[in-house]
C-alpha cells in the first residue's frame, strides 16, 4: 500500500518532523541551529528518501499549506504586536530602532546597486531583496510575509538556501554586536548611559500563555475571516498585495482589548509556521541542490554586505544621537536577529532594564518589516 499519497498521513508525518524539531531544537547541539531551520533539514531528509512527496511530486495539500496556513500563520503571530506599549520602551531605544530599520533598507539598496546580484538571481533578485529588508528590521514573520505573496517558498532549494544564508548571517552578527561595545569604546567613549525608563517586570511574553477553549474558537474565527477579506480585497483591487491586508488587519486587531486578551495566538502562529517550513523541507530535493553554486555564494555576499552597511551607519548615527555602545549593540541585534537574541545581548551585557525594551522595539519590527519588505521590492 503506497502511503506516500495519503494527505493525512503525509500531515502526521509532517506534525511528527515539528515535534522532533521542537525538542531537538532545546539540545545544546541543535540550539545553534533553531528548531524552525532543524524542521526544513528533517523534512528535507525524509523527501528525499522518499517518505513524503516533495516537490516534483507535489500534492494539493502541500498547495493548501503554502495558500491558506502560511499567511494565516503571520496574521496570528502579529495579534502579539501592541503599539501602545511600545512606547515604554523610551525614546532612545525607540529613536535607535527607527535609525536601525532605516539602516536596513539603505543597507539593502546600497549592497543591491554594489554587488548587482540580479545578474545571478534573475527576478528572485528582487524578492530575495525584499525578504531580507523584512527579516533584518523584524524577523522571519516579515521574511515569509514577502515570500509568500511572491509564491517564494515553492522555490525549496533557494528558499531554503536564503534561510540558510539569513542564519549564517545573523550569527555573524550577534558575534559583532557582542563585541562591538567594547571595540568602540576603545576610540568613542560612551556618553553616560541612557538608562530605560522601563524597569524590570514580571509581565508573560506571549510564547508563555496557554491556549484556550475560548481563546481558540475566536482565534480561529479571526484568522479565516481576516483571511478571506484579504483575500476578496485583492480580487478587487490587485495592487495591494493581500499578505499586506492581512498584516495590517492582524495590527488593528492587536490594539483592541478583546483580541489582547485572547491567549496562545503566538503559540498557535508558531506551530502554523512550523508546518509551513516543514513543507519547505519536502521542497528541497537535492538533484536541485547543484544550482546554489554561484547563488549561494552571491546570496552570502548580498546578505553580508546588506548587514554591514546596516552595522555602519546604525553605528555612525547612534554615535552621534546616543552613544550608548551597549543600548546600540542591542537595538541592532533587535533589527537583524529579532527580539530573542537581543534579549540575551541585554542579559550579557547586565543591562537588564534594557530587557522588556528589547522585547517591546523588537514588535515594532514585526509591524514596519513587512511593508519596508514590499518597499524595496517595489523600487528595484
Amino acid at each position: 500500500m503506497n502511503f506516500t499519497n495519503n494527505p493525512i498521513y503525509i500531515l502526521a508525518v509532517l506534525c511528527l518532523m515539528i515535534i522532533l524539531s521542537v525538542y531537538a531544537g532545546k539540545t545544546k547541539f541543535g540550539k545553534k541551529f533553531g528548531a524552525a531551520l532543524l524542521v526544513i533539514l528533517f523534512t528535507a531528509v525524509i523527501a528525499n528518501l522518499g517518505i513524503i512527496p516533495s516537490s516534483s511530486n507535489s500534492i494539493p495539500l502541500y498547495d493548501g499549506i503554502f495558500t491558506y496556513v502560511a499567511p494565516i500563520s503571520i496574521f496570528y503571530l502579529l495579534l502579539n504586536v501592541n503599539l501602545t506599549s511600545i512606547k515604554r520602551a523610551g525614546l532612545p531605544m525607540i529613536g535607535l530602532f527607527l535609525i536601525g530599520s532605516l539602516a536596513t533598507t539603505l543597507g539593502i539598496l546600497l549592497s543591491w546597486m554594489l554587488l548587482k546580484p540580479e545578474a545571478v538571481l534573475g527576478e528572485n533578485g528582487k524578492v530575495i531583496a525584499g525578504m531580507l529588508t523584512g527579516t533584518y528590521t523584524g524577523g522571519s514573520v516579515n521574511f515569509n510575509a514577502v515570500a509568500i505573496e511572491y509564491d517564494f517558498q515553492k522555490k525549496g532549494v533557494l528558499y531554503a538556501g536564503t534561510i540558510a544564508v539569513d542564519n549564517v548571517v545573523t550569527t555573524l552578527w550577534i558575534i559583532a554586536t557582542l563585541t562591538l561595545p567594547a571595540f568602540l569604546r576603545t576610540f568613542w567613549k560612551d556618553k553616560t548611559s541612557l538608562k530605560s525608563t522601563v524597569k524590570e517586570t514580571d509581565e508573560k511574553r506571549p510564547e508563555d500563555e496557554n491556549l484556550n477553549l475560548h481563546s481558540l474558537m475566536w482565534l480561529l474565527f479571526l484568522g479565516l475571516a481576516a483571511y478571506f477579506i484579504s483575500d476578496s480585497l485583492k480580487a478587487v483591487i490587485p495592487q495591494i498585495p493581500s499578505i499586506l491586508t492581512l498584516s495590517t488587519i492582524g495590527i488593528l486587531l492587536a490594539q483592541t482589548k478583546f483580541v489582547a486578551n485572547l491567549k496562545g495566538s503566538h503559540n498557535l502562529g508558531l506551530y502554523l509556521v512550523f508546518l509551513f517550513l516543514a513543507v519547505i523541507g519536502a521542497y528541497c530535493e537535492i538533484s536541485a541542490v547543484t544550482e546554489l553554486k554561484d547563488v549561494g555564494i552571491t546570496l552570502l555576499l548580498f546578505a553580508g554586505l546588506a548587514v554591514l552597511f546596516h552595522g555602519l551607519i546604525v553605528v555612525l548615527l547612534g554615535g552621534l544621537v546616543y552613544r550608548d555602545w551597549e543600548m546600540v549593540a542591542i537595538v541592532s541585534q533587535a533589527n537583524v536577529g529579532g527580539g530573542a537574541t537581543a534579549i540575551a545581548l541585554a542579559e550579557t551585557f547586565n543591562r537588564k532594564e534594557l530587557v522588556l525594551p528589547a522585547i517591546l522595539v523588537g514588535t515594532l519590527g514585526t509591524a514596519l518589516g513587512t511593508y519596508l519588505g514590499f518597499l524595496v521590492v517595489y523600487m528595484l
